[in-house]
């Protein structure tokens, strides 16, 4: 290696340890989720937002507030719960809203409710919500306050994600984007198994009918039982319902 290199090196060395430093400054400036956070965040996310990641770490700390600190903090020694919070710290690092940092520190704390799912399901539920971006986790949600018969504050906040579009023949391309969108998202949802679909069945035959791409034609969806225990577990939906 010449002495270009090593130089190179070093400073990557020591940037590197300085954003780690800062990471934990931040991060362990929240009194008790910041502690726990704080030996991860600098080894697995040195380059990434630290602003996300100290506002994660202040949603944690709200969730865990009910939570016996000491069972919390002996977890500590549990793989399967620092590989779940490794991924969530990763997570957050990467999320552009708050309200998906909640939703990560939701699923986490969560995850300590010994009375549900393991720190392996709560890994596959994490692993779930990254594959959605927020216009699908609030399109999920609608389905819940659809079938309650409820939501329509829900739906006034995010009208211009929920409004369905109809693309008409001669309509704008624009307008054929919107709604090929939409058709995506709900797709996309189903394929994870978190909606179910209902197809349309041709009421003379009993047969269901054939779409123009030749699929199967779904009427609309439904919210599944794995798309409510997605929900649940990030505090989108009630535990009780």
């Amino acid at each position: 290696m010449d002495t270009s290199r090593k130089a190179q090196t070093g400073l990557g060395l020591r940037a590197e340890d300085y954003v780690a430093a800062a990471a934990k400054s931040l991060v362990g400036a929240v009194p008790f989720a910041g502690s726990l956070l704080v030996e991860i965040a600098g080894t697995i996310i040195p380059n990434q937002r630290l602003d996300r990641i100290a506002a994660f770490a202040r949603n944690l700390e709200a969730k865990l507030a009910a939570l016996e600190r000491d069972f919390v903090r002996s977890q500590l020694t549990n793989e399967s719960f620092t590989d779940l919070m490794e991924e969530g710290l990763r997570q957050a690092a990467q999320s552009l809203s708050d309200e998906r940092r909640e939703q990560i520190a939701s699923l986490i704390a969560n995850s300590l409710d010994t009375t549900q799912v393991s720190y392996s399901d709560s890994k596959h539920l994490l692993r779930v919500l990254g594959e959605l971006n927020d216009v699908e986790v609030i399109r999920l949600a609608w389905y819940q306050h659809e079938t309650m018969g409820e939501g329509s504050d829900f739906w006034e906040r995010h009208k211009a994600i929920l409004d369905p579009v109809n693309a008409t023949f001669g309509a704008a391309q624009a307008e054929i984007d919107r709604e090929t969108l939409q058709v995506s998202y709900d797709a996309h949802l189903q394929q994870l198994g978190l909606l179910k679909p209902h197809y349309n069945v041709d009421r003379k035959t009993g047969q269901v009918q054939i779409g123009i791409s030749g699929d199967l034609e779904i009427g609309n969806h439904s919210l599944s039982s794995f798309g409510q225990l997605l929900l649940r577990h990030v505090g989108i939906l009630d535990p009780a319902e």
